[in-house]
Formats: structure tokens, C-alpha cells, sequence
């Protein structure tokens, strides 16, 4: 199982660093900010897991996850290049793919950890979301995960599914990809009909604060 994590890993890794490099390329940043913000996407959460879970950092021994973020972000670049137009949600559509690698791993690595359920599958969502958070807010943007998009709730589902699963007996990596597959329906879904949450309107009044 170890070799389908880190294959997954690595998928996630560098579909996020897709999403970072969207990111940049939007918002007319140099190389360097590219670089960065597809790797604050890509490692972001995973690295704030480990963090919490008092493990090794996913990518402080393994030099692969920086050869993924590179040639995402420099394949991302050459096809934007000799492309005129981008759909709108391509960096919505790209980010939902990292989301269905990242929750699920990040759980399940949470639970090899000895947490509770509960607590892995928040670790699960932290993993999908922080990297995320971190390009917005680099971006100078609201965090995709706090403008009343079924975001985090996707994640959070797709986590209590997954470990339903498990304790239903399927075999993991079946598990997994069934996770995987819901998270990635589910967000698209969401998408696709601008699905959403209550979230506050604008205001035209103040709220007489002194």
C-alpha cells in the first residue's frame, strides 16, 4: 500500500501544483512567484499534517515531490503559453482533483498515526485545504473554502465516507479510490450548479459600532 500512497501522493502533489501555477499565471506574477505558489499549493497541507502528527515532513527525504511540483509547473506553463484562452474553472476543476488525493491520503495517514476518526478525518480536510488557503491568500484572494462553496464540506464528507468504509470492512484501497471518485463527483457537482452554503450578503447599512 505504501507504493499507491506515494503514487497518489505525487498525483496530488502535482495537481496542485497545477492550481498554484493557474494561480499566478492569473493574477500576471514573474517565474518566482510561480515556483512558489505551486509549491505552497502542492506541500502546504500535507505539511501542516505532518507537523501536527509529529512526523517526518512528506517531502523532507524524498526530493520526488519537488521534481512533481517542477514539471507540473513548467508543463502548466508551456501549454498556457501557446494557448490564447483558459475556461474560467479550470483552476477550480484542477483544485478539486488535488482535493480527492489529499483528504483521503491525509486521513488515512492520520489513522496509521493512532488518531481518532474524528481527528483524522479533520486532518484529512486540513490536508485538501490548507495549500489552497495559503495560494489564495498569497493571491490576495478570499480562500475558495470560505466563499459559501461546497468545499470544505465536500472533504469532510468524502473523509466520514471513506472511514464508514473501513469500518464496514472494504478492503482499503478499494475504499480509497470509491472516496476519491465521491470527493472529485461531489465537487464538480458543486461546480457545475453553483452549489452553496449560506454565506453573509452584501451590507448597506453599518451595523452602528461605535
Amino acid at each position: 500500500m505504501e507504493l499507491y500512497f506515494h503514487w497518489f501522493d505525487l498525483f496530488g502533489i502535482a495537481v496542485f501544483a497545477v492550481t498554484g501555477t493557474l494561480a499566478a499565471w492569473r493574477n500576471q506574477m514573474d517565474g518566482f512567484a510561480v515556483i512558489v505558489l505551486a509549491s505552497v499549493t502542492a506541500i502546504g497541507g500535507g505539511t501542516l499534517r505532518d507537523l501536527l502528527l509529529g512526523v517526518p515532513v512528506i517531502w523532507i527525504n524524498d526530493n520526488s515531490y519537488f521534481y512533481a511540483i517542477f514539471i507540473a509547473a513548467v508543463g502548466t506553463i508551456l501549454l498556457l503559453r501557446n494557448r490564447l484562452t483558459v475556461p474560467h474553472n479550470t483552476l477550480q476543476i484542477a483544485d478539486a482533483f488535488g482535493l480527492a488525493v489529499f483528504v483521503i491520503t491525509g486521513t488515512q495517514k492520520s489513522l496509521d498515526h493512532g488518531t481518532s476518526v474524528m481527528v483524522a478525518i479533520l486532518l484529512g480536510t486540513m490536508s485538501g485545504v490548507c495549500g489552497g488557503m495559503i495560494r489564495d491568500v498569497l493571491c490576495r484572494e478570499i480562500p475558495m473554502v470560505f466563499r459559501g462553496e461546497l468545499y470544505a464540506i465536500t472533504c469532510i464528507l468524502a473523509g466520514v465516507l471513506y472511514t464508514s468504509l473501513l469500518a464496514l470492512g472494504v478492503e482499503q484501497l478499494q475504499a480509497m479510490v470509491i472516496a476519491m471518485f465521491s470527493l472529485l463527483l461531489f465537487r464538480t457537482a458543486s461546480i457545475k450548479w453553483k452549489l452553496t452554503i449560506p454565506v453573509f450578503g452584501k451590507h448597506h447599512n453599518d451595523l452602528g459600532e461605535p
